[in-house]
């Protein structure tokens, strides 16, 4: 009787970093991501896209997922086989999970969430025990596109994200929210 498994994709690095829940910690979210992404050679096109997706999810968990004496987490997911970097931003607000804007936004804010729509590859929201929710983000790092019909689907807070597999399918090393 011959067995054949497969090896689920590998997590090639790993940068998490606790920030405080200030315009502060979010623009240190920023760069820190940039400086990291450059220690591991991602390549500059998709460095600057996950600048921006951090920043807009960082600026978001400031803004909206802030708890008084709390701050939030950002972490950032290399994967071997499935050519992606995925970024996520945990705050403490699980009861506050972003949704897409209906229509053009007219105020100077707003817009966050469909630039993240528009530069990931897929995004989503998962619940964070006790009480937070993680807010992730997926970006290629390959110039082809990615693969859609391999993606599993799963419930998110906005039918208009770009649905994909939960963490764990392309980073098993990622704790799984329940």
């Amino acid at each position: 009787m011959n067995r054949t498994t497969t090896q689920a994709p590998a997590t090639e690095r790993m940068f998490s970093q606790l920030l405080s829940g200030t315009r502060r910690g979010a623009r240190l979210a920023r760069l820190f991501a940039g400086a990291e992404l450059r220690t591991w050679n991602v390549p500059a096109d998709v460095t600057k896209r996950a600048e921006q997706i951090v920043a807009e999810l960082a600026a978001n968990a400031v803004l909206h997922g802030r708890v008084p004496e709390r701050g939030f987490r950002l972490r950032l997911l290399l994967g071997g086989t499935p050519r992606a970097l995925h970024i996520e931003v945990t705050d403490a607000r699980g009861d506050r999970r972003p949704a897409l804007p209906e229509g053009a936004p007219d105020g100077e804010g707003g817009r966050g969430l469909l630039l993240v729509n528009g530069t990931a590859d897929r995004w989503g929201v998962v619940p964070f025990p006790p009480g937070g929710k993680t807010v992730w983000a997926a970006v290629s790092r390959t110039s082809d596109p990615p693969d859609r019909s391999q993606w599993v689907s799963w419930s998110m807070s906005s039918s208009s994200a770009k649905a994909g597999p939960p963490i764990s399918a392309c980073f098993p090393s990622a704790t799984p929210c329940q």
